[in-house]
Order: C-alpha cells, then sequence, then structure tokens
C-alpha cells in the first residue's frame, strides 16, 4: 500500500504538468456537456476525438480521453433532474425522483447531493484503483492464452446476464458483435474474410464510426421526436448545497451505492449501468418508506448517482490490469490505447509508468474540478438545454460525419457510420441494446486470438481450458450465469430496465 501512494505522488508530477492540468480540465468540462446533452454520450465523444488525439502526448490523451468518461457520469444527472430524460445512459435511475424533486421546487438540493454523491465515489473508486490495479496486474500475470480466452468469455456472458431487457437479445447482440469482429483479414493465414469483395473492409470495420452511427446518429434521431416535446423544467433553481436534514437521509445511501458501483465495476462486462439500478433497488428496500421513492426521495438520488461514479472507477480497473473494457465506453478507450501503441494489460504498469500513475492522479484532480464546475456551472448547462434541439441535433449529426471521415480520411467510414446509425435505429425499436454488440465487436479478435493460441498449445484439444484452475473457474462462471435463468422466473436486475 505504502509502494502504491508513493507512486500515486509520482502520478501527480504528471498530472501537474501544465498540459496534462489542460487536457485534464477540456476532458472533465467536455465530458460534463456531452452528460449533459440528449443523443451525444461518453462512448461518443470519445470516438469523435480520438482524430484529434493522435498528435497529443498518449499521456495527455488518454487523461483527456478519461475525463470525458467520469465526467459524462456529472453531467448526465443535469439533465435527468431537469428533463426527465437521462443525458447519459447510466443516469437513467436519477429521472425516478430526481425530476420529481424538480417539480417540488427542491432541484436545486437534487442537483447538489448528485454533484457531492458523485465527488465523494469518485475519490472512494480513485483509491481502489490505486490499490487494486497493481494487485491484480500481477495477478494478471499468470494468465496464459486459455485464462484470457475464458475471462472474456465470462464478461461477454455477464453483459447478457444483467441485460437490462432481455437476456436473449444481449446474447444475439454479443454473437453479432463477434462476427462483425471477424471481418476483414484472418489474422494467422491473412486471408479475407466476410469481406463480400469489398476493398474497403480489407481492415474490417472501423470502431470509432460503428459508434458514431450506433450511440450517435441513432440517438439522436431518436430523440428528436421525444426532445420537440419536452420543456426544460422552469422553476427557479435555488438552494444548491443540500441541509443538514438531506445529509443524514443521503450519507447512507452514498456509501452503499459507492461500494455497490466500485466493487461491481470491477466485474468485466458490468459496466455502470446495471449497478445504478441495483442501487436504487437496494435503496428502496432498506427504506422505511419505499412507497415514496419515485415521488421525490433524495435517497434516490444520491444512492445511484454515487454508484454509477464509483463503477465509471471500477470500469478502469480491469482495462488496465487485464486490457478487458467492461463497457462500451472503455471498449472504446482500449482502442485508443492500442491505436497509440499501448498494450493494456498486466504489463501497461511496469512497462507505461507515467501514463498509468498520470492518469490515476488526474482523476483525482478532475473530480475535483468537476465539483467547483459543476454548481457554478448549473445555470449555463440550463442555457444550453433551452436550445432547440433541432438545432443541436443538427451539429451533432454534423460532428459524427466530420469524425468518422476524419479518422481515416475515407467516405467509407462515413458510410459505415450511416449504416450502423440506421442499424441502431432498428435495435433500439426492437428493444435489442446496442452496448454488448460494441463490447464483443472489441474483444471479438483477442478471442479468437487467445482460442487459437490455446488450440496450439494443447494440440486442437479444448481440455486445456478445463485443466487450468482459472481459467475453469471463468467458464463454470459463465456456464452458471447463462444456465441460472432456466432455474428462476426472476433475474438479477429484471424489470428495473423498465423505468428507462
Amino acid at each position: 500500500m505504502l509502494e502504491s501512494l508513493t507512486t500515486l505522488a509520482y502520478g501527480f508530477t504528471i498530472a501537474l504538468q501544465p498540459q496534462n492540468l489542460l487536457y485534464c480540465f477540456l476532458g472533465v468540462t467536455m465530458g460534463t456537456l456531452v452528460g449533459v446533452l440528449p443523443g451525444i454520450g461518453p462512448t461518443v465523444t470519445i470516438a469523435l476525438l480520438l482524430p484529434a488525439t493522435f498528435q497529443l502526448n498518449p499521456v495527455s490523451a488518454i487523461i483527456m480521453l478519461s475525463g470525458i468518461c467520469y465526467g459524462a457520469m456529472y453531467g448526465g444527472s443535469t439533465t435527468s433532474i431537469l428533463l426527465n430524460i437521462p443525458g447519459e445512459a447510466a443516469s437513467v435511475v436519477t429521472c425516478l425522483d430526481g425530476y420529481q424533486m424538480a417539480r417540488q421546487g427542491r432541484g436545486g438540493p437534487a442537483l447538489g447531493i448528485s454533484a457531492f454523491g458523485s465527488f465523494i465515489a469518485g475519490t472512494f473508486s480513485i483509491f481502489g484503483l490505486v490499490l487494486l490495479a497493481p494487485t491484480l496486474a500481477e495477478f494478471g500475470l499468470k494468465f496464459g492464452p486459455p485464462e484470457y480466452f475464458a475471462l472474456m468469455i465470462m464478461g461477454m456472458t455477464v453483459v447478457a446476464y444483467l441485460a437490462r431487457r432481455s437476456m436473449v437479445k444481449a446474447l444475439v447482440m454479443t454473437v453479432l458483435g463477434v462476427i462483425l469482429g471477424c471481418i476483414g483479414l484472418d489474422p494467422i493465414t491473412a486471408t479475407p474474410r466476410f469481406t463480400f469483395g469489398l476493398l474497403e473492409l480489407t481492415d474490417g470495420i472501423s470502431l470509432a464510426p460503428m459508434v458514431m452511427g450506433l450511440f450517435g446518429v441513432a440517438e439522436v434521431l431518436e430523440n428528436l421526436g421525444v426532445m420537440a416535446k419536452v420543456e426544460v423544467f422552469a422553476g427557479k433553481i435555488k438552494g444548491l448545497f443540500p441541509n443538514r436534514e438531506d445529509w443524514r437521509r443521503s450519507t447512507g445511501p452514498i456509501a452503499r451505492g459507492t461500494i455497490l458501483g466500485f466493487f461491481l465495476g470491477l466485474v468485466p462486462g458490468v459496466g455502470a449501468i446495471v449497478p445504478q439500478f441495483l442501487s436504487y433497488a437496494l435503496e428502496k428496500k432498506l427504506s422505511p418508506h419505499p412507497e415514496r421513492f419515485g415521488n421525490g426521495e433524495i435517497e434516490g438520488v444520491a444512492s445511484p448517482e454515487a454508484c454509477n461514479n464509483a463503477a465509471m472507477g471500477g470500469t478502469f480497473i480491469p482495462l488496465f490490469s487485464l486490457g478487458i473494457p467492461s463497457s462500451a465506453t472503455t471498449a472504446v478507450l482500449l482502442g485508443a490505447l492500442m491505436i497509440y501503441g499501448l498494450t493494456p494489460g498486466p504489463l501497461l504498469i511496469k512497462n507505461s509508468p507515467d501514463l498509468f500513475w498520470g492518469v490515476i492522479a488526474s482523476m483525482y484532480i478532475g473530480n475535483i474540478l468537476l465539483l467547483i464546475l459543476n454548481l457554478p456551472l448549473i445555470p449555463l448547462w440550463v442555457s444550453v438545454l433551452k436550445i432547440p434541439y433541432s438545432y443541436l441535433s443538427s451539429f451533432i449529426i454534423l460532428f459524427c460525419l466530420i469524425g468518422a471521415y476524419s479518422l481515416n480520411n475515407s467516405p467509407a467510414d462515413i458510410a459505415i457510420a450511416v449504416v450502423f446509425s440506421l442499424v441502431g435505429l432498428v435495435l433500439k425499436k426492437f428493444n435489442f441494446e446496442p452496448a454488448p454488440l460494441v463490447l464483443a465487436f472489441v474483444l471479438g479478435p483477442m478471442l479468437e486470438t487467445a482460442l487459437r493460441r490455446s488450440l496450439i498449445l494443447s494440440d486442437g484439444s479444448f481440455v486445456i481450458f478445463f485443466q487450468r484452475p482459472i481459467s475453469a473457474a471463468f467458464i463454470l462462471f459463465a456456464v452458471v450465469a447463462l444456465a441460472a435463468p432456466l432455474f428462476s422466473k426472476t433475474r438479477l436486475g429484471s424489470g428495473l430496465g423498465e423505468e428507462d
């Protein structure tokens, strides 16, 4: 522990360099803005900014992109409370009680407890990252191809098991994502696969245009009809600092939400959305007055907001330590690290200490910046939300298409973004979640490589996955997760997604 704190101090010497401070500030500010704006989240923004970061130092680039990740968690609550529409998917539960508090004239305390709860949870998750990531990286050094294959199978299974809607639909999206990840040249024989004779698909489908289509353009098009009918809460926002009674009622929920979110964020594939639903359900169960939830209970804002921020911090641990993303956002970050020539995994901390410890230190600085910025800037965010959504949506779509083109200066990437925006609309129409698709798309090539290496080691025998204790445990967990719904009518997280 003492060694970790010493190296964290070294990280602060990197994070406090003027250029890194600037990019941290830019990251958290943009993150808050995209969290506020419905229809464009951190996943799309990171993909959009990737081409602009190619000329940056990798440390500065990841500091900025990470700031967008956790900054969006702060900003998403503003839209949830004032519009009853989550600006970021991980803030959907905040709508239930946050908007009702605003209607009762308590929008200020709702926004305030959201900001303070987010800061407390974010700070806790950073210290958890400092303590657990090096340990998990050391554990990850024991991993060979069979262990990585089994871990990725488990992660994809957990995504499907904790799907907010249908587990079957999530599995379909996972399989589709793996298939899409196979498009391009075979990694061993260099033979084109699933390219249908199109030269543009030889290198596979680019991640950034796909994400912009699925999460950006599709989300904007879906929101056009909804946002045209929504008005920003017109009441005066006052009393941003929660009173003593608010703190008394919120302290326990913030603590429980923080711990629950952080440890669920550690599980590859869980992300920050499902933990928020679970934290809300937990507070409702523990409350002596569960019938009041949904009518403006401050506990219903404090716990989920702490939970999603802690979970976001937790997702960085498997990303940095094992090279396994836990959400669509961290999947894009994984792609960014690879573009910068870095290999996320057990050796990242050893080979790139500047990046690892600099990013962690910047996250603490970013959380302080967010707390300072969020409360004073709430009137500004409200003004932004009053801009007609038809204008905002036009700019969002334009930036997405420009960003798709600028990645490789290829018109084919614009076509990919357009195609996946239509795919995204169809998926939303039939209640399919796009996040498992993106996760599987990123993990698919890694999964295939680990599988083929494992079979080479075992002369083609699948027994190797059960001969090693770690890989056997991961596969057993995946099988149990897949089989559990067959023996139970209710499933962890089921029914809660209907609030979305």
